[in-house]
């Protein structure tokens, strides 16, 4: 139900990512998302969001059009490519990944020219919105780069991981613009600006959390090999909630110390934090009554992400601060925009680096086992059946989920 509501999302939304320079372009063009917002809103309000955005967007046009036609057409790849995963057509679903990554290099390159030209306290929605922009885009490059590299190594897995992140990172456009027209109802009278900040408190840990399950939902397995135990151990993940405490109470007193706006900030923060919270907490504690170690491992490397966060968020601050010459809300706003986002990319990173060190431990275990009398170590041997390009935590596809086989050796997406 929840891959529907995605697509359904990704479909209405692709035409107006397509069309949204339009009136920057030729004043009174049309424009299907402003011409949305201002029925679900008012007229006025997108009328002064456009007087605050003509200026910086003159700077950089031909690089936005680039960057958000080629948005739109991702949004309709997306859905594609996970369903020929999930069907396994292997041999579409690599064309249409080259297409995606390569789409994704060009659309992020003119994100890139339009934030280069544009000094953050000149963006739409201020430095805040300019430095969540800024982390978006470098984690969306990032998360396709190490989604190529995955499959072209041979980890399937690992593959998908990446892929569904950087999916999460381009849903944070849509799901953007579905705030733009909810939020009023709760802040009336609020102009786009204000409402774009209240936004972006929360927008990258929704769509990381649903990267995350994505992943859960197209990995049945429940181990995977090499060593045992876990990289979040108790002692760990109580230290993580340590920390996470005192960062989110450092937040909280800080955006309580900046009056009705602080503590409009602050709501829009936590209450989406303690309910993604509660729910990856839940999901490794089921993951572990049902004796599924993986599962309960890469839930609670999240939760120990979830909890660090919020001490990500309380450092980044002062430094924003001292850097870049911002004022506290300015600074507290940008901070906690991008500390859920890139904690969940570290996630991503160290359950990769789990898993190649699982598989590593694999090999040299068979390896040892398959040298003759009186050999050395230094013959290690594969996986059986491995190939050089075989599913992470298999030494076949036996095990390993059809979103996730699809996409092996020589994929691009």
């Amino acid at each position: 139900m929840s891959a529907i509501a995605v697509t359904a999302v990704c479909l209405v939304y692709a035409p107006i990512a397509m069309t949204e320079l339009w009136p920057y372009a030729t004043p009174g063009a049309p424009a299907l998302g402003e011409w949305l917002l201002g029925r679900t809103v008012s007229a006025e309000f997108v009328a002064d969001a456009v007087r605050d955005r003509m200026g910086p967007y003159s700077r950089s046009l031909v690089p936005l059009i680039v960057h958000s036609v080629l948005g739109g057409l991702l949004m309709l790849l997306g859905p594609v490519q996970l369903l020929s995963a999930v069907r396994r057509r292997i041999r579409l679903h690599r064309v249409l990944g080259t297409v995606f990554a390569v789409t994704v290099y060009v659309s992020m390159a003119g994100a890139a020219l339009y934030l280069l030209r544009t000094p953050p306290a000149e963006a739409f929605s201020g430095a805040s919105f300019w430095i969540v922009l800024a982390t978006i885009l470098v984690g969306t490059v990032g998360s396709v780069t190490f989604g190529i590299l995955a499959a072209l190594r041979g980890f399937p897995d690992l593959h998908q991981r990446w892929l569904l992140l950087c999916y999460g990172f381009l849903m944070t456009a849509p799901l953007l613009r579905l705030e733009w027209g909810a939020l009023p109802v709760l802040y009336p009278g609020l102009p786009l600006q204000d409402i774009n900040r209240v936004a972006i408190m929360h927008l990258g840990a929704l769509v990381a959390f649903g990267a995350l399950l994505a992943s859960r939902a197209l990995d049945r397995r429940t181990d995977v090999p090499g060593p045992t135990g876990t990289w979040a151990p108790g002692p760990v993940l109580a230290a993580a909630h340590l920390l996470g405490a005192a960062g989110l109470a450092w937040l909280t007193h800080a955006l309580l110390d900046q009056g009705t706006q602080g503590r409009r900030m602050l709501a829009a923060y936590l209450v989406p934090y303690v309910l993604i919270y509660a729910v990856v907490a839940v999901r490794a504690g089921r993951a572990r009554a049902r004796g599924a170690a993986w599962a309960r491992e890469e839930w609670r490397l999240h939760l120990a992400a979830q909890c660090l966060a919020p001490a990500f968020s309380a450092v980044t601050v002062p430094v924003l601060e001292r850097t870049m010459g911002l004022d506290r809300l300015t600074a507290l706003i940008a901070g906690v925009g991008i500390g859920a986002g890139m904690l969940s990319y570290a996630a991503v990173t160290v359950v990769s680096l789990r898993v190649l060190y699982g598989r590593e431990v694999s090999r040299r275990r068979a390896g040892s086992v398959d040298l003759p009398a009186g050999g050395t170590a230094g013959g290690t041997a594969a996986d059986p059946g491995d190939g050089g390009g075989g599913a992470v935590g298999a030494p076949s596809d036996a095990g390993t989920p059809a979103g996730v086989r699809v996409a092996g050796k020589g994929s691009a997406a």
